[in-house]
């Protein structure tokens, strides 16, 4: 039962199997998922997406640490989520929208992540971004830039909210084309 105190000693609650792996000191796969299938059965780690495991059941999960576990890369929450947080586009937007290295589109319960591919130098710039419950979040300029970036011609809602000398001066620290 040593694994079981490993597991809640630690802060963290979402695990890829590697983590497990490294955690436990298990080499062997097959050995591995046996464990997990264990665990998985006495009701200690829920599955949550392929590969990933958490140690409480999915709707008790910050919607920001998922969204970055399930991409398993450096991402930060932007564009139509920190826009519609903010009030600047008033549809509703039922999803979580990140920027990272890859295009994805992922469905896990009642939660939808889109992942949109930045290119590096554009994406591991840390202008307008901070962190906040242990992810990264861009500010409102930073979003707006981002949001430009993907489409110029989208309809901001409420464009008086936006500071766009602001959102120039992100977009000329990042780089983006204006």
């Amino acid at each position: 039962m040593y694994r079981i105190s490993e597991l809640i000693q630690l802060d963290k609650k979402i695990y890829h199997t590697n983590d497990l792996a490294i955690l436990w000191g298990i080499t062997r796969r097959f050995t591995l998922y046996q464990t997990i299938t264990r665990y998985i059965d006495k009701g200690i780690l829920f599955p949550i997406y392929k590969g990933l495991y958490s140690t409480v059941p999915i709707n008790s999960l910050n919607p920001l640490e998922f969204g970055k576990a399930v991409i398993h890369r450096y991402a930060y929450l932007t564009t139509e989520s920190v826009l519609a947080q903010t009030g600047i586009i008033s549809q509703s937007i039922y999803g979580y929208t990140f920027a990272t290295d890859q295009s994805k589109h992922v469905l896990v319960g009642d939660w939808s992540f889109r992942f949109r591919k930045l290119k590096d130098m554009y994406l591991h710039n840390p202008a307008g971004i901070h962190e906040q419950n242990g992810g990264f979040i861009a500010t409102v300029e930073r979003a707006v830039a981002d949001m430009l970036y993907f489409n110029p011609r989208y309809h901001f809602d409420v464009r008086e909210a936006i500071d766009f000398e602001k959102v120039r001066a992100v977009q000329k620290e990042i780089g983006y084309p204006c």
